[in-house]
């Protein structure tokens, strides 16, 4: 985990610089990145989101990569009475661990990932009504070290992000 630090310390620094866009993980391993993840933190300025952070419990992704390099993400929520799945396929964009939703009009992007223990997702939705952004700490395990949690805490403020829009989500035990 330690030596997960300095990497995404490395993207934090590369965020801090004005105008920068949003960075990707470069040469993205597909094959390692492959896998279920556990939702674990996420900050966003989606109202629906904002709405309903309080109530949230971590969340089970599932990411996997179709031979032609899109990736489908399979998410199961935790609710009071039941889970509710969802699965959206990204698009890749010509860059690996870029990818586009067209029915959705979403930009995925991998900004950091060690594959073992943590990745850092930027979600962009692009609507006409309400465009809204995204970032998702995910962790392998449910559990997240305070550093890690720490420094996503610190990147969420370089997205045009605000504390009052971050959740931490406790574990669902489902």
């Amino acid at each position: 985990m330690r030596a997960a630090l300095p990497g995404l310390a490395l993207a934090l620094l590369c965020l801090l610089r004005a105008g920068t866009p949003v960075p990707v993980q470069p040469d993205l391993d597909t094959e390692k990145f492959a896998g279920m993840w556990h939702v674990t933190a996420i900050a966003s300025n989606c109202s629906m989101f904002l709405k309903m952070k309080d109530g949230m419990k971590s969340t089970i992704a599932i990411i996997s990569f179709m031979p032609e390099g899109d990736l489908a993400m399979k998410l199961v929520w935790p609710l009071l009475d039941k889970c509710q799945k969802f699965e959206l396929l990204f698009q890749q964009s010509g860059q690996a661990g870029h990818y586009v939703g067209a029915q959705e009009k979403r930009d995925l992007r991998v900004m950091n990932t060690d594959y073992g223990h943590y990745a850092i997702l930027h979600e962009a939705q692009h609507s006409e009504t309400e465009p809204s952004t995204a970032l998702q700490l995910l962790t392998r395990e449910q559990d997240v070290s305070p550093q890690l949690l720490q420094k996503f805490m610190e990147l969420v403020p370089t997205m045009g992000l605000t504390q009052d829009m971050l959740a931490v989500l406790p574990k669902s035990g489902e």
